[in-house]
């Protein structure tokens, strides 16, 4: 579906689903890219911000796939096996995995994750070029009201 030479009235009738649908797939495969040429996956930064006391994990306590998988349940995609993206991490000495089958962030899996997180600038950046902030905060407010009124949460 084009949009080029479609009019302001036009546009106005466009689905929503359908482009939030679009919108959302092309965004996933370029962050994702994006990652995988910095030498690791989305949900490999994910399973490290789950588990660092400096971030998702304030307790540091250790958690099993299952756990993670609950924690992550509103972002993770199908596709995303965690078990097989924590033995990566393992192998890299970034995560340890005790005999209850309990994952946890090593020193060098957190200096990983300081060093990853660095990289979220710049792909935010590429994603929001020519995009003034006014407009980003405009498209938020209006796809946070297309959720309230179809009874979705936003908080």
């Amino acid at each position: 579906m084009t949009t080029e030479q479609l009019s302001d009235a036009e546009l106005a009738a466009q689905p929503a689903a359908y482009w939030t649908g679009v919108a959302y797939q092309s965004l996933i495969t370029f962050t994702r890219a994006r990652h995988v040429e910095l030498g690791f996956t989305q949900p490999q930064f994910w399973l490290l911000r789950n588990l660092s006391a400096h971030d998702l994990r304030p307790d540091g306590s250790g958690m099993t796939v299952p756990e993670l998988e609950q924690a992550m349940s509103s972002y993770l995609r199908p596709e995303d096996d965690l078990d097989a993206e924590a033995t990566v991490l393992q192998e890299r000495g970034w995560l340890t995995r005790d005999g209850d089958g309990r994952l946890w962030i090593t020193g060098a899996g957190e200096e990983a994750r300081v060093s990853l997180k660095q990289h979220a600038p710049s792909i935010r950046a590429r994603i929001h070029e020519g995009i003034d902030d006014a407009d980003y905060v405009a498209a938020l407010k209006v796809l946070r009201q297309l959720i309230r009124n179809t009874g979705g949460a936003v908080d």
